[in-house]
């Protein structure tokens, strides 16, 4: 193998084509924006920057965040519980983070050029790719094109059930805590990122327009006195699979592998893709660099991505709509999520845990099971000890 071809630039990109060149490839990346803004939060997990120390060790402009405030409906109004992160958050502005990637990439020999990709083409045992300048020839591409891909032919084949929107705005001006907001009815969220000079507010959800989640954030906005007047807005789209669209997923294929949002790598529950981002083009780069059969390498990347974070995906996919719109104690989930968090320092660890994204979906039944005696028993002591003992009158 002599050339890959590494189609765009974002972090699952960048990640990919800096293992890959480190590893003895000539590698070219085409990217017709290379960095740019997103209407996301930015967050790097204790997951991510523990795995890939590079995330957190470097001088790029950065805020480590140790506070969230989380907020629900409850009874007409809201309410809310605030955590200090155990292990902090990282929050970059996406263009900053995007070319801190590139830059790598760069160093280790990989090509940037910032070139829109047209079409891609089979020819004989490579690819032949059509750009604005031309063609060129690669003998393997990593498909990074993100959630809006215009090559139909490769990476993942999205249904309208299988997206969210993701809308925000650029806010100049700070604050030192995380807010997460949870909306009746929506599987979705707002969110208030504290970033390097500025804060990064948006909605995610599912099961609703573009128009309608924009005008929940903008109302969200005016409740809280936040000015729109010189703030910059972002719209795109994001992943967000079924269980049905995690099993067929088109993952890779003959001379291609799809990493990053192209292969739908996003978690369906947070909207995060950025660790997914970075692990998916590190387990890309190794696939493509091992010497195994090159007709082998499609089947071999699938049971990687499925055994490393895919079977926990698609669990959580499961999960989303009953977390975010279902209803435990005759309450919604997410209310009674900040009432059990207010009351009980076992299920405040667990709230740490998915935080820091060291909690598996699949592991989290189990792991609510195990604690629920005791949960019950602390809310239950919790009551006893304001009726009986402080003389409150209800809890």
């Amino acid at each position: 193998m002599k050339t890959v071809a590494v189609l765009g630039g974002g972090p699952a990109g960048a990640t990919a084509a800096e293992r890959l060149a480190r590893g003895g490839l000539k590698v070219i990346v085409l990217d017709e924006k290379l960095a740019w803004e997103k209407p996301c939060g930015g967050g790097i997990t204790f997951k991510a920057y523990s795995q890939y120390p590079y995330l957190i060790e470097n001088d790029t402009p950065k805020k480590v965040v140790s506070d969230a405030l989380l907020a629900a409906p409850k009874s007409g109004a809201f309410t809310s519980v605030k955590m200090a992160l155990q292990r902090p958050l990282l929050i970059y502005s996406r263009v900053d983070l995007n070319g801190m990637l590139l830059r790598r990439a760069e160093a280790a020999g990989a090509m940037i050029e910032k070139e829109r990709v047209l079409g891609l083409d089979r020819a004989s045992s490579g690819w032949r790719i059509r750009t604005r300048s031309g063609t060129l020839n690669a003998d393997y591409c990593v498909v990074a094109t993100g959630a809006r891909n215009p090559l139909r032919d490769v990476g993942t084949q999205y249904t309208a059930q299988d997206t969210m929107y993701a809308l925000g705005y650029w806010v100049p001006t700070d604050q030192q805590h995380i807010d997460i907001q949870f909306l009746p009815k929506l599987e979705g969220y707002i969110w208030v990122f504290p970033r390097a000079g500025h804060l990064s507010i948006g909605i995610c959800g599912k099961g609703e327009s573009a128009q309608c989640l924009r005008a929940r954030l903008e109302r969200y906005m005016e409740e809280k006195g936040i000015e729109r007047n010189n703030a910059k807005f972002y719209g795109h789209m994001l992943p967000a699979l079924e269980s049905r669209g995690w099993r067929n997923n088109r993952l890779a294929g003959a001379g291609w592998i799809a990493v990053g949002d192209a292969g739908g790598l996003v978690d369906p529950i947070t909207g995060e893709g950025l660790y997914y981002a970075v692990r998916s083009g590190d387990l890309a780069s190794q696939v493509v660099l091992n010497e195994q059969e090159p007709e082998r390498k499609a089947e071999v990347y699938r049971q990687l991505i499925s055994r490393d974070f895919g079977l926990d995906l698609t669990y959580g996919a499961g999960l989303a709509k009953r977390l975010f719109c279902g209803a435990i104690v005759f309450g919604a989930v997410p209310t009674r999520m900040i009432d059990f968090m207010k009351r009980s320092p076992k299920f405040c660890e667990i709230m740490q845990d998915l935080f820091a994204g060291t909690q598996p979906y699949l592991e989290l039944k189990n792991r609510l099971l195990r604690n629920v005696n005791t949960t019950l028993h602390e809310i239950l002591m919790s009551f006893l000890f304001r009726k009986l003992i402080l003389g409150e009158t209800q809890a």
